[in-house]
């Protein structure tokens, strides 16, 4: 094992290593270090756990223990992850508060936008909490009751006319091609769900558009085979491993929904052509991490940091991450995934980089284009 997994013990917090490397990439990116924008920024975000900054406890009530938080929060803040996601980067890439959950109700400021992302969503079935729908929906109460504030004289809100400027991201679907697999469909009957998942994205979309949103950033899915839980769970795979030992089938569904939403966004440009909807392509920048791990520092790209059972996957449903009897890596380790499913922190902030290159964007605009 490359690098050493501990009980759940009082947890270290002496190594400066991690801290050291997320400061080399974020010098690295001098997008991560300044911002162009000319008003303040207003992000709604709408999607599963990859950006979900505390709405399942907020939402649900599920507890989500430490060692989530570690590493830059100190404390579990909800997020599934050490520290910071994907979007905490890019909030931070344009000086802006991290997102608060909308269903957090103690604490809680939405001058700078609202998070809607729940873990678990997914786009189907539309009528479940917290379907991509859902999130839709509260959004739409959320920009209606900010008007009634607002007209009472009430402050720290964002304006009717700001939503307009404000930036709609989504990043939803990893869920539905994954429970898919988990109820035991075959390939075909995965592939066969995928116009519909598409479907409700595109209806997302429309309906922002039609409350006015005119600037959409969507994400596509990553590389669900490549997951230390899919590889722990799935039996007889075998025969279904490529050459860095993700599972082929998974990916290639995966591939499939990403053209398909590559393809509804080209639509969606021709439909609404007063707005800019910017495709990213996050599938080709994490399996990259993955298949080039050593190249980017990291070890053991297929096994989670916390977990529990060991190599390889270091996985099992009976003992997840913060639970009792948990393993966890050391803060000097050098992890890909967090906890099986979710990325590091240091993963993430690697992600965040190449996000904020542009070279993975469709069209390749700056992150910040919606607030200059």
């Amino acid at each position: 094992m490359s690098a050493s997994l501990s009980s759940s013990a009082p947890l270290s917090y002496g190594s400066l290593f991690p801290t050291l490397f997320l400061f080399a990439v974020l010098l690295c990116v001098p997008h991560l270090a300044h911002s162009a924008c000319g008003k303040p920024p207003i992000i709604f975000n709408f999607g599963d756990s990859n950006s979900d900054t505390g709405g399942i406890v907020a939402g649900i009530g599920i507890p989500v223990r430490l060692p989530n938080g570690r590493t830059f929060f100190g404390r579990s803040t909800g997020r599934l992850c050490d520290g910071r996601l994907v979007i905490d980067f890019l909030c931070q890439s344009l000086n802006t508060s991290l997102l608060n959950p909308y269903l957090e109700s103690l604490g809680s400021t939405f001058a700078n936008g609202a998070n809607f992302a729940i873990a678990g969503s997914a786009t189907l079935p539309r009528r479940v909490p917290f379907a991509l729908n859902i999130q839709v929906m509260q959004f739409m109460h959320f920009k209606d009751r900010s008007a009634e504030l607002a007209a009472t004289g009430a402050y720290n809100l964002i304006g009717y006319d700001r939503f307009g400027d404000a930036l709609y991201m989504i990043d939803i679907g990893q869920n539905d091609i994954a429970d898919s697999f988990a109820k035991g469909l075959s390939y075909a009957q995965v592939v066969k769900r995928i116009p519909s998942i598409l479907a409700e994205i595109k209806n997302a979309v429309k309906n922002i558009y039609d409350r006015g949103g005119k600037k959409f950033w969507v994400h596509n899915t990553g590389p669900l085979g490549c997951l230390p839980q899919k590889l722990a769970l799935s039996k007889n795979i075998s025969h279904d491993l490529d050459s860095f030992g993700c599972i082929s089938s998974y990916n290639d569904v995966a591939k499939l929904f990403n053209e398909g939403l590559h393809q509804i966004c080209v639509e969606l440009r021709s439909e609404m052509e007063d707005a800019t909807i910017v495709y990213v392509d996050m599938y080709t920048i994490k399996f990259d991490l993955i298949a080039n791990s050593t190249k980017y520092g990291f070890s053991s790209p297929l096994m989670s940091c916390c977990g529990s059972g060991g190599p390889p996957y270091n996985y099992e449903r009976r003992v997840t991450c913060g639970f009792p009897g948990y393993q966890v890596c050391d803060q000097s380790s050098r992890f890909v995934s967090w906890d099986g499913v979710h990325y590091t922190e240091a993963a993430n902030a690697l992600i965040a980089s190449k996000i904020l290159s542009t070279d993975y964007s469709t069209p390749p605009v700056t992150f910040d284009f919606f607030c200059q």
